[in-house]
């Protein structure tokens, strides 16, 4: 009886030692990046799907379950995955609220762009106090978030600290070697303007010396009215624009007309991971936006 008795307990002791941490992320961008960094001592599910435009995530019962049930939840911040924090507060788990060890906002250290000055109001669309939130289309960016997904895993649980500390040195080493491939690739495109649908892709276009001289969109979230359409026109033929580069969830009507009037190329990428069948990580996310860009 002692015998079965301290089998019984050994076998708990281990299955808690073993047990995994559960990670809830706001976007699949951030689940890839987590899965890199925790390895096989975390589960990471992702809020959100990849083709899914994040404004507009529409929080269900079963999202806060998956929060009740989670040792870190993983936002994005800047405004941009608000409904994850009715989530949080929904599912009632103090362990994963704002300022407690499995609270990971990743925007923390982002050199923000396009942060708004002076009075802001609804006619300027759908702008962002804390500046532009699409941040992780920087891929060095995708350091600092593997850096504040680290700290927290180091939070919930120190003594796997040199196992997670080696994983996100290999991830800021494959970092640093894709991008040497990355920006070879973009020196074609280099110091040359291309038109945008949404103001999703500053941090990329600063990254790979892209100019972006105006998006489909007049204003954030507002879509093209036919004067905006014919500036659009205008303005590519004035600068000789070859590329309109689109995220896969927004429309195409506004976008193959003003490519039929002008010839310009249309580029519809993801611009998160799981948006293409290809784009399984979020290294693969920048092979294929790269190699679509890059085509001749």
């Amino acid at each position: 009886m002692k015998k079965f008795f301290l089998f019984v307990a050994l076998f708990f002791a281990s299955s808690f030692l073993n047990a995994k941490i559960n990670i809830v992320a706001a976007s699949m961008d951030l689940k890839s990046i987590a899965e890199f960094v925790g390895g096989d001592k975390v589960s990471v599910e992702s809020i959100s799907e990849g083709a899914q435009d994040l404004h507009f995530v529409e929080p269900r019962p079963s999202m806060v379950m998956k929060i009740k049930r989670a040792d870190m939840v993983v936002k994005i911040g800047l405004d941009l995955d608000m409904w994850i924090d009715s989530l949080i507060s929904a599912s009632r788990n103090k362990k994963v609220m704002y300022g407690e060890v499995g609270f990971v906002d990743c925007s923390k250290g982002i050199e923000r762009l396009e942060v708004p000055q002076g009075k802001i109001d609804g006619s300027m669309g759908d702008m962002h106090l804390y500046g532009n939130p699409h941040y992780w289309l920087d891929p060095l960016n995708g350091k600092i978030i593997a850096k504040n997904i680290l700290e927290g895993l180091i939070r919930i649980s120190p003594e796997n600290k040199d196992y997670f500390k080696k994983n996100y040195d290999d991830f800021c080493k494959k970092i640093d070697e894709k991008m040497k491939i990355w920006q070879t690739q973009m020196e074609k495109l280099s110091g040359k303007s291309i038109i945008t649908y949404h103001r999703s892709w500053s941090y990329f276009a600063k990254r790979f010396n892209l100019k972006v001289p105006i998006e489909i969109e007049p204003k954030p979230g507002i879509p093209p009215n036919p004067n905006h359409i014919l500036k659009i026109i205008d303005t590519i033929k004035k600068e000789n624009i070859k590329i309109i580069l689109v995220d896969n969830f927004y429309p195409l009507k506004a976008v193959n007309k003003i490519a039929a009037d002008t010839g310009v190329r249309v580029v519809v990428v993801p611009s998160n991971v799981g948006g293409e069948k290809e784009v399984r990580d979020y290294f693969e996310l920048f092979d294929y936006i790269i190699s679509k860009l890059t085509k001749e």
